[in-house]
């Protein structure tokens, strides 16, 4: 085993890497996927430069400390391939590198049956929060069919409608499609979008098909507030998860942080696999 500090995308490559082996060594084990940190690079960070600490085996990385600066605070994560490196020793050298950043705030997201970081997070002097969330999985076999565009609207994607800005820019940055094509999971035809007959952004959603794991991720997805309660999410959901299974996707995955989203997947048929509680310091 060696250690290596890495930064930018040579620690999303590793990042990515040490995902998609711990992704293979359990079907829902954990919270985050390859294409999470992905979706984290779609804009520039002062944690991008920060160099961290990464652990290879003889097959490649198989731990990492990543952190991520939301502006609200640096998060800050021990990602691990299971039975590699204690999590311990990965999640204490997070912290010193968290502490050297000298971010004002540090949180982490833990879902709620792991003791061992829920002890490390106390043992540290992190509080938990009153943010909650939550991880459904289906079957790709199991997907509702595929509902239709509300009249009024058209659904497009980016590889077949590229012209203009970037649908997510406003939320994201004008540097949000340059930074998404440096990924590896990237793909123009997952990245949808719907538009009134004028042209204008109603709704978008982005989906990533990880071929190493099998999973195809929705992050994110987003219907504007005037155009919502029309069936938009629906369609963008039910055309997403049509497409990640036409590309070989096996199971399926997105997240929640809101009912909103809940009540969403779990009407389409996702079950809700774990929950998890925001922990801060």
């Amino acid at each position: 085993m060696r250690v290596e500090h890495l930064a930018g995308l040579e620690r999303l490559a590793a990042m990515t890497t040490i995902l998609q082996r711990a992704r293979l060594t359990h079907d829902t084990a954990g919270i985050w996927d390859a294409a999470d940190v992905q979706w984290w690079w779609r804009r520039p960070r002062p944690s991008d430069d920060v160099a961290t600490p990464v652990w290879f085996d003889a097959e490649g990385p198989v731990a990492a400390v990543a952190l991520t600066d939301w502006d609200r605070a640096w998060q800050v994560d021990a990602i691990v391939v299971p039975g590699t490196v204690e999590l311990e020793a990965v999640w204490d050298r997070a912290l010193d590198a968290a502490e050297a950043s000298g971010a004002p705030s540090l949180e982490v997201l833990a879902r709620d049956e792991d003791a061992e970081l829920r002890a490390l997070l106390a043992r540290d002097g992190f509080r938990e929060t009153d943010e909650r969330s939550g991880t459904t999985w289906m079957l790709a076999t199991d997907r509702p069919p595929v509902a239709p565009v509300p009249e009024g609207y058209r659904l497009t994607d980016r590889a077949s409608d590229a012209a203009g800005p970037h649908p997510m820019r406003v939320r994201n940055g004008e540097e949000v499609e340059a930074r998404l094509r440096q990924t590896s999971l990237y793909d123009p035809s997952l990245d949808l979008v719907v538009r009134t007959h004028d042209d204008d952004v109603a709704g978008y959603a982005l989906f990533w098909f990880d071929d190493v794991t099998g999973v195809g991720m929705l992050e994110p997805m987003r219907v504007e507030d005037e155009h919502q309660r029309r069936g938009l999410a629906r369609a963008l959901l039910t055309e997403g998860l049509d497409r990640l299974a036409a590309h070989g996707a096996r199971r399926l995955k997105v997240g929640f942080d809101g009912e909103a989203g809940r009540n969403l997947y779990l009407g389409a048929g996702f079950v809700l696999v774990s929950t998890d509680t925001t922990f801060r310091r």
